[in-house]
């Protein structure tokens, strides 16, 4: 499998790119909130990256028809946006990928309308927690499977949640899926050493209920088997000499104690 390891050139180039798909995520948070459409949030967002000399990189990506995906509630990721609107106690994703300069940045950030359920912001906190123990797992010499398997313990073990594992993380630069593929359910020691250069994103999709998914007539939204509240997040993250970077950081970011 061959995998690109960036040069410090084309490094900064994926850092500008991941800032400003971050940026995207601060925009549009304030107009998130009950009655707006998923099809409005994607014009906004649409809007805001053309203006400032982007482009969306899933915007007819393989046929996929919007500039960004929207995830509500029982959905696990790549939702179309559309008609539905968001209602006071909705949960939603929304996944940004910007091609910034010909370099592709890939976030994304979970979203609450008005009063959700206790257990709705318990699976949001442990979808982020458990992002960031994959994180944290990231540095040369380290192999991929210490990353799904901290997340794996984390999210299943501790927590009793299901690891959508049929979507993975991956490798990104010019394009915006690339190799490696990183699983978020993993066996410490196997797969791929990481090396420094090397950019990918990790995104743990976590379920309430079952870890099977259906793929909707749109070809491309998923949704829980069982229709139970699913989360994602999502950051770009470089391996560095001595650790990593998380490429898609934002000053309003979650991120650990």
């Amino acid at each position: 499998m061959s995998v690109d390891v960036k040069t410090p050139d084309e490094i900064e180039k994926m850092r500008a790119t991941c800032r400003f798909a971050a940026s995207v995520l601060d925009y549009i948070r304030p107009h998130v909130r009950a009655g707006v459409s998923t099809g409005e949030l994607d014009r906004l967002c649409h809007d805001y990256i053309v203006e400032h000399g982007a482009y969306p990189a899933p915007l007819n990506y393989k046929g996929f028809p919007n500039s960004v995906c929207t995830s509500v509630n029982e959905v696990v990721c790549h939702g179309v946006p559309g008609p539905r609107k968001l209602g006071d106690g909705d949960i939603i994703n929304i996944d940004v990928t910007t091609i910034v300069d010909g370099w592709c940045g890939d976030t994304s950030e979970m979203f609450t309308v008005g009063e959700i359920s206790d257990d709705a912001r318990k699976l949001i906190d442990v979808t982020r927690r458990a992002m960031w123990q994959g994180i944290l797992e990231v540095g040369p010499g380290k192999a991929l499977g210490d990353i799904g398997a901290a997340i794996f313990d984390f999210a299943h073990e501790r927590h009793g949640y299901a690891i959508v594992d049929r979507f993975c993380g991956h490798g990104i630069g010019r394009e915006m899926h690339m190799a490696p593929q990183v699983h978020h359910v993993g066996i410490r020691g196997h797969g791929m050493k990481l090396r420094p250069g090397m950019t990918f994103t990790i995104e743990p999709m976590l379920s309430q209920g079952s870890s099977h998914c259906d793929i909707l007539s749109d070809g491309w939204t998923a949704v829980t088997r069982d229709r139970q509240l699913s989360a994602q997040t999502e950051h770009t993250i470089l391996v560095t000499d001595d650790g990593f970077e998380v490429l898609t950081m934002r000053d309003s970011a979650w991120r650990p104690d």
